[in-house]
Protein backbone atom coordinates (compact mmCIF):
# COMPACT_ATOMS: atom_id res chain seq x y z
CA UNK A 1 0.00 0.00 0.00
CA UNK A 2 1.39 3.27 -1.00
CA UNK A 3 0.32 6.45 0.65
CA UNK A 4 1.86 9.83 0.09
CA UNK A 5 1.93 11.03 3.66
CA UNK A 6 4.63 9.41 5.84
CA UNK A 7 4.06 6.57 8.32
CA UNK A 8 4.91 6.25 11.55
CA UNK A 9 3.93 4.94 15.19
CA UNK A 10 2.88 7.93 16.95
CA UNK A 11 4.25 12.01 16.55
CA UNK A 12 7.37 12.07 17.86
CA UNK A 13 8.51 8.63 17.33
CA UNK A 14 10.92 7.33 18.30
CA UNK A 15 12.35 10.06 20.43
CA UNK A 16 9.17 10.23 22.44
CA UNK A 17 7.53 7.60 24.37
CA UNK A 18 3.89 7.79 24.84
CA UNK A 19 1.69 5.40 27.22
CA UNK A 20 -0.73 5.46 23.90
CA UNK A 21 -0.78 2.52 21.30
CA UNK A 22 -1.69 3.37 17.93
CA UNK A 23 -5.09 2.42 16.03
CA UNK A 24 -3.82 2.33 12.53
CA UNK A 25 -5.03 -0.46 11.92
CA UNK A 26 -8.74 0.31 12.37
CA UNK A 27 -8.71 3.32 10.29
CA UNK A 28 -9.12 3.79 6.49
CA UNK A 29 -6.33 5.02 4.04
CA UNK A 30 -8.98 7.19 2.74
CA UNK A 31 -9.78 8.65 5.99
CA UNK A 32 -6.41 10.51 7.11
CA UNK A 33 -6.08 12.77 4.07
CA UNK A 34 -10.05 13.62 4.60
CA UNK A 35 -9.59 14.59 7.72
CA UNK A 36 -6.54 16.99 7.34
CA UNK A 37 -9.09 18.59 4.91
CA UNK A 38 -11.85 18.96 6.78
CA UNK A 39 -9.38 20.45 9.79
CA UNK A 40 -8.51 22.83 6.96
CA UNK A 41 -12.25 23.43 6.26
CA UNK A 42 -13.20 23.93 9.74
CA UNK A 43 -10.62 27.23 10.80
CA UNK A 44 -10.94 28.37 7.29
CA UNK A 45 -13.45 30.96 8.30
CA UNK A 46 -12.00 31.95 11.71
CA UNK A 47 -12.32 35.39 11.33
CA UNK A 48 -16.03 35.38 10.04
CA UNK A 49 -16.88 33.25 12.69
CA UNK A 50 -15.21 35.45 15.06
CA UNK A 51 -17.18 38.01 13.69
CA UNK A 52 -20.55 36.76 14.20
CA UNK A 53 -19.79 35.33 17.38
CA UNK A 54 -18.81 38.83 18.77
CA UNK A 55 -22.09 40.33 17.49
CA UNK A 56 -24.12 37.96 18.85
CA UNK A 57 -22.89 38.87 21.93
CA UNK A 58 -23.05 42.45 21.62
CA UNK A 59 -26.69 42.30 20.96
CA UNK A 60 -27.84 39.32 23.00
CA UNK A 61 -29.92 40.39 26.54
CA UNK A 62 -27.68 41.45 29.21
CA UNK A 63 -28.46 38.08 30.71
CA UNK A 64 -27.49 35.41 28.33
CA UNK A 65 -24.18 37.48 26.93
CA UNK A 66 -21.92 35.63 28.91
CA UNK A 67 -23.24 32.19 27.56
CA UNK A 68 -22.36 33.37 24.34
CA UNK A 69 -19.47 34.73 24.97
CA UNK A 70 -18.66 31.49 26.46
CA UNK A 71 -19.45 29.23 22.97
CA UNK A 72 -17.16 32.25 21.30
CA UNK A 73 -14.42 31.68 23.67
CA UNK A 74 -14.87 27.67 23.45
CA UNK A 75 -14.87 28.93 19.20
CA UNK A 76 -11.86 30.30 19.64
CA UNK A 77 -10.06 26.93 21.93
CA UNK A 78 -10.95 24.55 18.76
CA UNK A 79 -9.69 26.56 16.38
CA UNK A 80 -6.31 26.47 18.29
CA UNK A 81 -6.32 23.00 19.34
CA UNK A 82 -7.18 22.32 15.26
CA UNK A 83 -4.49 24.18 14.14
CA UNK A 84 -2.10 22.69 16.40
CA UNK A 85 -3.14 18.93 15.37
CA UNK A 86 -2.71 20.08 11.58
CA UNK A 87 1.30 21.22 12.57
CA UNK A 88 2.00 18.21 14.36
CA UNK A 89 0.48 16.15 11.41
CA UNK A 90 1.74 17.74 8.72
CA UNK A 91 4.26 20.30 10.02
CA UNK A 92 2.99 23.26 8.06
CA UNK A 93 0.60 25.93 9.24
CA UNK A 94 -3.11 25.94 7.72
CA UNK A 95 -3.05 28.93 4.99
CA UNK A 96 -5.10 31.90 5.86
CA UNK A 97 -8.53 32.16 4.25
CA UNK A 98 -9.22 34.74 1.83
CA UNK A 99 -10.76 37.84 3.48
CA UNK A 100 -14.71 37.25 3.34
CA UNK A 101 -17.06 39.85 4.36
CA UNK A 102 -19.13 39.39 7.63
CA UNK A 103 -22.88 39.87 7.23
CA UNK A 104 -24.52 40.11 10.39
CA UNK A 105 -28.01 38.10 11.11
CA UNK A 106 -31.32 40.15 10.98
CA UNK A 107 -31.81 39.75 14.71
CA UNK A 108 -30.48 37.52 17.27
CA UNK A 109 -33.41 34.81 16.56
CA UNK A 110 -31.72 34.31 13.28
CA UNK A 111 -28.05 34.79 14.52
CA UNK A 112 -29.13 31.55 17.15
CA UNK A 113 -30.79 29.94 14.28
CA UNK A 114 -27.39 30.53 12.02
CA UNK A 115 -25.76 29.33 15.19
CA UNK A 116 -27.33 26.24 16.22
CA UNK A 117 -27.16 24.54 12.57
CA UNK A 118 -23.60 25.69 12.50
CA UNK A 119 -22.76 23.37 15.56
CA UNK A 120 -25.06 20.85 13.98
CA UNK A 121 -23.12 20.79 10.89
CA UNK A 122 -19.65 20.72 12.76
CA UNK A 123 -20.72 17.99 14.96
CA UNK A 124 -20.83 15.74 11.57
CA UNK A 125 -17.62 17.33 10.03
CA UNK A 126 -15.40 16.78 13.38
CA UNK A 127 -17.16 12.73 13.75
CA UNK A 128 -15.00 12.58 9.97
CA UNK A 129 -11.83 13.97 11.03
CA UNK A 130 -12.09 11.91 14.26
CA UNK A 131 -12.56 9.13 11.97
CA UNK A 132 -9.13 9.23 10.19
CA UNK A 133 -6.79 9.98 13.19
CA UNK A 134 -4.89 7.26 14.85
CA UNK A 135 -3.28 9.03 17.16
CA UNK A 136 -5.01 8.46 20.69
CA UNK A 137 -4.63 12.07 22.03
CA UNK A 138 -5.15 13.40 18.86
CA UNK A 139 -8.62 11.47 18.82
CA UNK A 140 -9.20 12.83 22.87
CA UNK A 141 -8.75 16.16 21.49
CA UNK A 142 -11.38 16.26 19.16
CA UNK A 143 -13.92 14.30 20.85
CA UNK A 144 -13.23 17.59 23.49
CA UNK A 145 -14.01 19.18 20.22
CA UNK A 146 -17.07 18.08 19.39
CA UNK A 147 -18.95 17.28 22.37
CA UNK A 148 -18.17 20.85 23.32
CA UNK A 149 -19.88 21.61 19.59
CA UNK A 150 -23.06 19.36 21.70
CA UNK A 151 -23.25 21.39 24.08
CA UNK A 152 -23.28 24.40 22.40
CA UNK A 153 -25.94 23.10 20.51
CA UNK A 154 -28.17 22.75 23.73
CA UNK A 155 -27.17 26.02 24.82
CA UNK A 156 -28.72 27.56 21.61
CA UNK A 157 -31.77 25.79 21.53
CA UNK A 158 -32.30 27.42 25.18
CA UNK A 159 -31.48 30.83 24.22
CA UNK A 160 -34.01 30.09 20.71
CA UNK A 161 -36.81 28.93 24.08
CA UNK A 162 -36.12 32.00 25.88
CA UNK A 163 -36.09 34.85 22.66
CA UNK A 164 -37.69 33.19 19.74
CA UNK A 165 -41.32 32.00 20.28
Amino acid sequence: MNTSYPRTPYPGYPYTTYKYYPTYMYVPVYAYPQSLQLIVQSVSNEREDELFYNYLVSIAPPDQKEIVASIRDDEMKHNKMLRQIYWELTGQDIPQAPETTFQPPKNFCEGIKTALFGELAAVERYRKILFGLEFLPYRNMITEIYTDELKHGSKYNYLFTLNCR
